[in-house]
């Protein structure tokens, strides 16, 4: 059996395929070495994921995750994941090259993240050539989940939101603003503001609403992939629920900066799977 993962803040799919053809998705919560442990994200594979499998029979495991920076984080991932499975060979890189092998493949082009988190990165068809750093939710994340879920917040606590919307929020969220604050300074936070983007979805046909997606995501296109050089000459890929549901609006920014649209997708699972299966001669 070989395994692709492809693990974020919030969830994590595991492509379990068996013999090389058979395919069979799970999921996990997500975790990141940045905030869990070795012995954390062992007993997360233990509980979640070992029993619907054979944990000997594992052979490959390529895991691509968030939070995954430098060797010292991957090996936090490593050492849990052969542990759980003891004959498995073990990879651990960083989501960032998960977007670039599952969008670009084997020929260059930028590939960027947008869901709970941003990124990207310059891929040559075989390695990262250059990535603008990612400074996470608190100081960056352009035009992800959890940028899109402060914008709301924020508009709403400044009194900015149409009275339409304004009364469609507090039906939405009868908890109350103090609670929403209270939460958002607890543990997780950046997960919890990405849950905002639900209503930015629900109301996308809402001027406000498009305004605000519109300026999130050129925010994103503006720090991250137009920096590199040569970024209007290669196609621009994307990865991630944000890119996913907001799309339309997405191409609207990109159009605006002229520049070259490739694929969008939800999840680089079932393409990075064929990366692995089908590699170029």
């Amino acid at each position: 059996m070989v395994i692709i993962a492809d693990c974020g803040s919030t969830k994590s799919d595991w492509l379990l395929i068996h013999g090389g053809r058979d395919q069979q998705l799970e999921n996990t919560v997500g975790f990141s070495p940045f905030f869990h442990t070795t012995e954390e994200i062992i007993a997360i594979l233990k509980t979640q994921l070992a029993p619907k499998l054979q944990p000997e029979a594992v052979k490959e495991v390529y895991f691509y995750g968030t939070g995954v920076h430098d060797e010292h984080r991957a090996e936090i991932v490593a050492k849990a994941i052969s542990t759980v499975f003891p004959n498995a060979k073990v990879e651990v890189e960083h989501d960032l090259l998960a977007a670039a092998r599952a969008t670009c493949g084997h020929h260059a082009g930028i590939a960027c993240i947008l869901g709970t988190g941003s990124n990207s990165c310059y891929f040559d068809g075989e390695k990262i050539l250059d990535n603008v750093p990612s400074l996470g939710w608190l100081l960056g994340d352009e035009g992800s989940g959890t940028h899109l879920g402060k914008a709301l917040v924020r508009a709403k606590f400044y009194r900015e939101l149409p009275a339409d919307l304004d009364k469609a929020f507090d039906e939405a969220h009868p908890e109350g603003m103090d609670a929403i604050k209270d939460r958002v300074y607890e543990k997780g936070a950046n997960a919890y503001l990405a849950t905002f983007t639900r209503f930015l979805g629900d109301h996308i046909k809402h001027p406000f609403v498009q305004h605000l997606v519109s300026d999130c995501l050129g925010e994103f296109l503006d720090r991250q992939p137009c920096k590199y050089s040569g970024y209007q000459l290669v196609p621009m890929h994307f990865v991630g629920s944000i890119a996913h549901h907001f799309q339309e609006i997405l191409l609207q920014c990109m159009e605006q900066r002229n520049l070259k649209p490739g694929v969008i997708i939800r999840k680089p699972i079932y393409p990075l799977a064929d990366y692995h299966l089908h590699p170029i001669e």
